[in-house]
């Protein structure tokens, strides 16, 4: 028993050598207070959490957090549910995360265990560069320690970037099997002034592979994991969500027309640099400012209950 939960210990989803989250063996799981529980207690303490509609009943944390970190919660949640809307989900798999206000080293980033169509601000946790839990819902869930080592990574490197999106869709793993990569064959594409790529190297788990995460992004804002999927960064959340929407949009498109076995035209070198200059956010717009308050009332429309 000892050495089946040390292995699970070793091998789980376990963000730094400091915390241990849900890990399971088939009748046990070591929780976050270091305590070894069963698997039907765990069971019991969720489904007392979980409200007759399907989502968490959860306390608000509104008037726990300061106004600018329950802001970027609000804005964090509603990104999740639209990523949901617009099918770029797998399962509880993949994450966003934003920089708090004020706290430069702890960032917010989704509960491994729950759909992006259920989160809200309050079920959100917080985290530092170095993966210990500052703050966290009462809930045994936990954070990924994939989503860890890649978020992480990047919000410790780009100081300008407060928010991360990474995605597995079936159009955005296609391209990044892909040796062409994202071919610059639609306006939307063109949008992206540098596409970065990084080599798969297994699931993102081990901490060495940080370095070589931020060295290949460097500057750019859309970097394809090979292999393996999108991942977008941008300065604010309605920004970092228009990004990962039109890579996903770029993505699409071009196997889509790759599928169509015919000659793909590809427009002048200069008249790509052109328009990618008209997309860059100095020159006309910070693109998916405009289109935040648009977005946040389709979701109103449909579910309110992200802002819980």
């Amino acid at each position: 028993m000892d050495a089946q939960l040390a292995n699970h210990y070793t091998h789980g989803f376990v963000i730094s050598d400091k915390i241990a989250l849900p890990l399971c063996s088939e009748k046990f799981f070591v929780n976050n207070d270091g305590g070894i529980y069963s698997k039907i207690e765990k069971e019991m303490s969720i489904q007392m959490n979980v409200k007759k509609n399907g989502f968490l009943d959860l306390p608000s944390l509104r008037d726990q957090v300061s106004s600018e970190e329950w802001k970027v919660r609000v804005d964090l949640a509603a990104c999740y549910r639209l990523v949901a809307l617009w099918d770029m989900v797998d399962m509880i798999a993949n994450h966003i995360s934003a920089r708090v206000p004020g706290e430069p080293d702890h960032f917010l980033i989704n509960a491994y265990g729950m759909l992006h169509e259920e989160i809200t601000a309050s079920s959100l946790i917080k985290i530092d560069l170095d993966g210990a839990i500052i703050s966290k819902p009462p809930f045994d869930y936990g954070v990924n320690r994939a989503g860890f080592v890649i978020h992480s990574a990047i919000h410790r490197e780009r100081h300008a970037v407060d928010c991360v999106i990474h995605t597995h869709t079936p159009a955005g793993m296609a391209v990044s099997a892909m040796k062409c990569g994202l071919m610059p064959m639609t306006q939307t594409a063109m949008r992206f002034a540098r596409v970065a790529y990084h080599d798969y190297e297994g699931v993102a788990i081990d901490l060495a592979e940080q370095e070589r995460l931020v060295a290949d992004l460097g500057d750019a804002d859309l970097m394809i994991l090979r292999n393996h999927g999108l991942l977008v960064v941008g300065p604010t959340i309605p920004q970092a969500f228009s990004n990962i929407y039109r890579a996903e949009l770029a993505c699409k498109a071009q196997i889509m027309a790759m599928g169509c076995n015919t000659e793909i035209i590809l427009p002048a070198p200069d008249v790509i640099a052109r328009t990618n200059h008209l997309y860059r956010p100095e020159v006309r717009r910070p693109f998916g400012i405009l289109e935040w308050p648009a977005l946040l009332r389709k979701l109103d429309r449909i579910d309110p209950s992200y802002q819980h």
